[in-house]
């Protein structure tokens, strides 16, 4: 494919695009990220363990938050996106995530608010988990739209690029706080900072992209479906339910191999939880390193080829790896399983955005990428480490290897039902 009809200012204004959307699912993710690194200071400030019912606010809402608010976030953001255009979705989702983090950083404590301040602290982050279930769906819509013919593999992969930088951002902010810090001030105050650091970053993104051009027309945006459930049922329950069938065995692998993994190399590898920490940093920043070169690949071979190769590796590939892992006593010889299993998982998550957004026409893509993709996550992946470790319990851990490989055994077929060439999306700028 060529790319020699775009102009050089059409070639600086889309990559700019590019980097406007992806630097708010860097913002979004990174905010998303930093709660789970920072618990364990915070907690005690919210969470004082002699009053129970603070102790169930507190379970119910990391829950909740995480699980419940992720399709009612691609719902939402979803039917703003088809209906009021990707730009409006894209300012919103990054502007709830700056609220969230802002109102996190300036809570009062437990002992100045009793009873409200976890209530707050619930709320706030049901505002980011709304947020970051509006952002996927929204950025993989607009990216898609807005890539080069020809490249789009290779842009798209930005998506992830940004979401795992967002990550190791993440961690990288909690570890210079830890050496610049007493472990008092890090509970007394100090983790309040990463959160004012992510909502001034939201709000830098939130002005990159008050700069970007909308990719949807008004035609499709006055569509009578646009964006509305039953215009994406009538019509695309086919797409729907590939998309959910390939992201539920994506999402599965995504999480065994990056939150899970370091519980994983603690609790059954017994390794210590510095080199664990190591490990992961190490193999996460890798993966993100490759999402480029993987969507590269995808422009070359094709989407369906990589997504079959995503499948047939994953299936046969994933046993082998937890079983080593297992036993892997170097932390250099876990790095390379993992980042194997990583470079694997790349097949699909370079491409997953693009993959689903060429399913759907542009008046029900927004909706029907976020939708499938939330409820996809949230029930396979966002239970991935609960699954993992209530399986442990009962003795029968070997029976999580098989269910991930059963679940990548499904992504298998559901790739062979997609279409064999699906350069264009069914609407290009």
């Amino acid at each position: 494919m060529t790319t020699t009809h775009y102009t050089g200012e059409e070639r600086s204004k889309r990559i700019f695009a590019i980097v406007g959307a992806s630097s708010g699912n860097l913002v979004e993710w990174f905010d998303f990220y930093v709660y789970a690194f920072c618990a364990i200071y915070f907690a005690p400030a919210f969470f004082p363990s002699d009053d129970p019912t603070v102790q169930l606010l507190n379970t119910a809402g990391v829950f909740a938050a995480g699980f419940l608010m992720r399709p009612i976030g691609g719902w939402i953001f979803g039917r703003l996106a088809d209906r009021h255009g990707r730009k409006n979705s894209l300012m919103i989702s990054v502007l709830m995530m700056c609220f969230g983090s802002l109102l996190i950083a300036c809570l009062p404590t437990y002992a100045s608010l009793g009873a409200w301040a976890p209530a707050l602290l619930l709320l706030a982050r049901l505002i980011q988990g709304l947020s970051v279930g509006g952002e996927y769906g929204t950025t993989a819509t607009y990216m898609s739209e807005v890539a080069l013919r020809g490249q789009r593999g290779f842009f798209a992969s930005f998506q992830y690029v940004t979401l795992i930088g967002g990550q190791l951002l993440a961690v990288l902010v909690v570890v210079i706080l830890q050496q610049l810090l007493s472990e008092d001030e890090l509970r007394a105050w100090g983790w309040r900072i990463p959160f004012v650091v992510g909502a001034i970053a939201a709000l830098i993104s939130l002005m990159l992209r008050r700069s970007l051009h909308e990719t949807s027309s008004a035609e499709t945006r006055k569509d009578k479906d646009a964006g509305t459930i039953k215009g994406l049922f009538r019509n695309h329950t086919a797409a729907f339910i590939t998309v959910l069938g390939y992201t539920a065995g994506g999402s599965l692998i995504f999480y065994t191999f990056t939150t899970y993994m370091q519980k994983y190399l603690v609790n059954t590898a017994g390794m210590s939880a510095k080199s664990a920490s190591f490990v992961m940093t190490g193999a996460l920043f890798l993966f993100m390193v490759v999402q480029p070169l993987f969507g590269m690949l995808s422009d070359r071979i094709g989407r369906r080829n990589s997504m079959l190769l995503f499948g047939a590796l994953g299936t046969l590939c994933t046993v082998p790896l937890l079983m080593a892992l297992k036993t892997v006593t170097s932390p250099l010889m876990a790095f390379v399983l993992i980042s194997l299993a990583l470079c694997i998982v790349s097949f699909y998550t370079s491409i997953s955005g693009l993959v689903k957004a060429e399913m759907f026409p542009p008046q029900v893509r927004a909706l029907g990428v976020g939708l499938a993709y939330a409820v996809a996550n949230a029930a396979f992946g966002g239970s991935a480490e609960y699954v993992a470790l209530g399986l442990k319990t009962l003795g029968m851990e070997n029976t999580f290897y098989w269910y991930v490989t059963a679940m990548m055994a499904i992504a298998f077929l559901f790739s062979l039902r997609l279409p064999k060439q699906a350069e264009y999306l069914h609407h290009d700028h």
